[in-house]
This record gives C-alpha cells, structure tokens and sequence, in this order.
C-alpha cells in the first residue's frame, strides 16, 4: 500500500528542490548578465534572453506543485508557510529572471565601456549574487540573523544606483548610452529590491511572523 505521508514529504522535497534550481539558474543569469554589458559577443546577451523562457517554465511548474499539495494534501501549519513562500519566492525570483534578460537586450543596443559606470553596475550585480547565496545558506541553516542582514545589505544596491544615476557627465558622451547605463542600474536595483522580498518571504517560513 502507498505510504500517503511519504508521497507529501517527497512532494515537499521536490519543491523545496525546484526552488532552489531555480534560484541557481537565476543566479547565473545574473552573473551572465553583468558580464555581458561590455562584452564585445552579443551571443552571450541572445543566450540570456532565449533562457528566461525556460525560468518562466520552472516558475510555472512550481506553481503547478503548490496548487497539488494544497488541493490533494492538508499541509501542517509550518509546512503551509513553505508552500506559501515558496509561491512568492519563485515569482521574485522569476522577476529577476526578466529583469536580467533586459539587461541582455541593452547590450543587443548598446556597449558599455565607461569604467567608472561599468565598476558601478558589476558590483551591483556581485552584491545581489552573494545576497542571493547567502540566502540559501541562511535557510538551510534557519539562520534569521543572517537573513535580517541580507535585507540591510540591499542599502548598498541602493546607495551604488544613486552614484549611477547621479553622474553629472554624459557616458561616452552620448546621451543614449548614458540612459541605456542608467537603465541597466535601474534593472540591478530592482533585482536587489526582489531578493529582499524574498529573504522577508525566507523570514516568514522560519519564523511564522512578517518582517518589520
């Protein structure tokens, strides 16, 4: 006879594993898509926006395993928190996907070259990938105190889109490639906006309480 309890235990697993690949395709994408801004191979900028079909598809398909496990199963009440989390954590993280493949479709306009800018935006990135590692570091280890810092760090982001967007001088002197750098900020500054959203969501599911 099928054990009942072991099919919802694997199934919350599975998700719990879904999630996770998830968060790693978009953490290299991220990682692609500040690479790609001063690359003089637009392939690689191709190569990002034709993958976010696939990170839509393991959006979708998370979706599909949430909508299972509450309709055919009756969650617990720390198990609900996941699944729940778990539906907004991979809609954050589907956001960054597209924000990253926007970043793409800049460089399929326009390169990048100005070091001061380019400095700017790649540490942007770095710092949203390593909040993005060491949020799943932090759950797995139900470390709220690490959580909480990785919401603070998102000032950083901010503080590195103020410096772009505040440059008193036309990039390359031409101002669409000036609004173009601007724009890539913008992208990297909402990506961080997300992994905090999504570190508030991991907040949660250990702690049962909203983030203030």
């Amino acid at each position: 006879m099928v054990n009942m309890r072991e099919i919802y235990e694997e199934s919350l697993q599975h998700l719990e594993n879904s999630v996770m690949s998830l968060a790693d395709d978009v953490y290299r994408t991220i990682e692609k898509s500040i690479n790609v801004l001063s690359d003089d191979n637009k392939d690689i900028a191709r190569e990002i926006i034709a993958n976010d079909v696939h990170i839509n598809a393991k959006e979708s398909d998370i979706e599909n395993q949430i909508i299972s496990l509450i309709t055919k199963q009756q969650p617990i009440a720390t198990d609900l928190r996941m699944i729940l989390s778990s539906s907004k954590i991979a809609s954050e993280l589907e956001r960054m996907g597209d924000n990253a493949s926007n970043i793409a479709k800049i460089r399929k306009r326009v390169k990048i070259e100005d070091t001061y800018i380019l400095a700017r935006l790649n540490t942007m990135g770095k710092l949203s990938m390593l909040m993005l590692a060491d949020l799943k570091e932090a759950y797995a280890a139900q470390d709220v105190n690490l959580v909480k810092e990785i919401i603070e760090r998102d000032n950083d982001i901010d503080d590195l889109y103020k410096e772009i967007i505040n440059s008193s001088y036309l990039i390359d002197n031409d101002p669409y490639i000036s609004g173009q750098a601007h724009l890539a900020g913008r992208y990297l500054e909402r990506i961080g906006d997300h992994i905090t959203n999504i570190a508030e969501s991991v907040y949660f599911t250990i702690t049962g309480e909203r983030f203030s």
